[in-house]
């Protein structure tokens, strides 16, 4: 593999014909793991939550059993992704918010849908808004999830406040990670850069400009 323009740091893109590294396999398998124990997590608490399905399931106690211990096992892809320099290197992305993700949200604002007013580095102003809300809410899921079923840990907290922030909760993340999976459709580069963990250079040269030149 031979490195592009200003690729001199151990986290730059690599390029070879014509695509470049996005992704490595261990990224590529964290975000696989973590969206099978949403999904597996999400589908379990719907068979929970809407009569049809529970009657259409049945099985309530090991439905339960699926939803709690996916929600538990929820950070476990994330705590071994760490072992990846390459992963821990885009989790440093993803936390560094640089002065042109002011202007891409601006663009987003205004409408504006050229590369050129979007700047952006490997991860958009929009996707690092997204990881931060994923970082967030994953832990208060979590929380008011255990004091749910212990329900004698807290006792100054109810359980039926515990209940009322998780289905909130609950409710806008499946907002959001259905916009999330709705970008991804639009975007088929994206898609194969999660799937094969390379992408077209000239993709990456137009909506990631400041990764491919100064590898951020």
């Amino acid at each position: 593999m031979t490195s592009t323009v200003g690729s001199t740091g151990p986290t730059a893109p690599s390029e070879r014909s014509g695509r470049i590294l996005r992704f490595t396999r261990a990224e590529r398998l964290v975000h696989r793991a973590t969206a099978g124990l949403v999904l597996l997590c999400a589908g379990a608490a719907a068979c929970l939550y809407f009569s049809p399905l529970a009657q259409l399931v049945g099985r309530r106690h090991l439905v339960v059993v699926i939803h709690e211990w996916s929600g538990i096992l929820l950070p476990a892809p994330f705590l071994l992704g760490l072992a990846s320099s390459a992963f821990r290197a885009d989790l440093r992305r993803l936390n560094r918010l640089a002065r042109y993700d002011g202007e891409w949200l601006r663009a987003v604002r205004k409408g504006w849908t050229s590369p050129d007013r979007r700047p952006a580095g490997k991860f958009n102003a929009g996707q690092k808004i997204y990881a931060g809300w994923v970082a967030g809410t994953v832990p208060i899921m979590m929380f008011t999830g255990l004091l749910m079923w212990f329900t004698g840990l807290l006792p100054v907290i109810s359980r039926t406040s515990a209940i009322f922030v998780h289905d909130v909760t609950a409710l806008a993340i499946t907002l959001v990670v259905l916009g999330h999976i709705r970008m991804a459709y639009r975007d088929p580069q994206a898609r194969r850069g999660m799937r094969t963990g390379y992408v077209e250079t000239a993709w990456a040269r137009r909506w990631h400009s400041r990764w491919v030149e100064k590898g951020r």
